[in-house]
């Protein structure tokens, strides 16, 4: 009769985290590990799942790349919502993943607005870039310019350059992720996307857990945007800096596991009263 009694109020107290913001790749998805998503955080967000947390895996990636990186991963469990390339929204209505036509369609309205003002200057970037750096610069549909840098510290010295060309055009930004950079909206990013997915589920920054490894995660590793905080070994310094500037949890263990280990301990603390 006890058992019983202790398993009823496990199932029914309510959650304390109940939004679960996790990046992908470096964060949730380790390309050469087997598996690449570990199956300790696997068996975590499922369990959350069924108790009615929602999953957003928050990423650069667009559809087609993350729903291939998520075939390959051969995981059980299904994001409830997606937030793709840093800005667009989607959500899992049973048989696909449906855009948020409000949020994406503003989302592109926006971003036209302000490419349309910054790409006459982009090739100025662009020939400063081919002339100083063995690197990638192109446009794609999400950005007028895309840079793939040689090695780290060549994307350190261009993206002090962006950095200070978004200076002249208001709204700009540089999202960055080692070696990769692009423009984006400042309007856009990955906390204001966690932010509107909390505030259409009635949500408070208090019952939002996030999670990530790079500079493009910083926007949603923010109190104002999430109040439980973790960070996997393997994550940068500045995102490391961050999180526990923030009193969140940076783990000793890399990638899934550091993530799984992250969310029990911010479970376990926003369960105290």
């Amino acid at each position: 009769m006890w058992r019983t009694r202790r398993h009823e109020t496990k199932e029914t107290m309510p959650l304390p985290i109940r939004l679960i913001s996790t990046d992908f790749d470096g964060t949730l998805f380790a390309e050469f590990e087997n598996p690449p998503v570990a199956a300790r955080v696997e068996r975590l967000i499922g369990d959350l799942q069924s108790r009615g947390a929602k999953w957003v895996i928050n990423t650069g990636r667009d559809m087609s790349s993350l729903m291939e990186a998520l075939a390959r991963a051969r995981i059980a469990i299904q994001p409830d919502y997606l937030v793709l390339v840093e800005r667009e929204i989607y959500r899992h209505d049973g048989v696909r993943y449906a855009p948020d036509e409000a949020w994406n369609g503003a989302c592109a309205r926006d971003h036209a607005e302000l490419f349309a003002r910054v790409r006459p200057s982009v090739a100025e970037l662009t020939d400063w870039v081919n002339a100083q750096f063995r690197a990638t610069v192109y446009e794609d549909a999400f950005s007028p310019f895309c840079l793939i840098a040689g090695n780290h510290d060549d994307a350190e010295v261009i993206h002090e350059r962006l950095t200070a060309f978004c200076e002249r055009f208001p709204q700009l930004s540089v999202v960055r992720n080692d070696v990769y950079a692009r423009f984006s909206h400042t309007a856009y990013n990955k906390g204001t996307a966690l932010r509107e997915l909390a505030r259409q589920q009635g949500l408070s920054a208090g019952e939002v857990f996030a999670a990530g490894d790079h500079l493009n995660d910083l926007p949603m590793l923010s109190s104002e945007h999430a109040r439980w905080l973790a960070a996997p070994a393997n994550a940068i310094a500045a995102v490391k800096e961050a999180v526990s500037r923030q009193q969140g949890f940076v783990s000793n263990l890399p990638h899934g596991e550091g993530v799984a280990e992250g969310l029990e301990k911010q479970l376990a603390k926003a369960g105290k009263p």
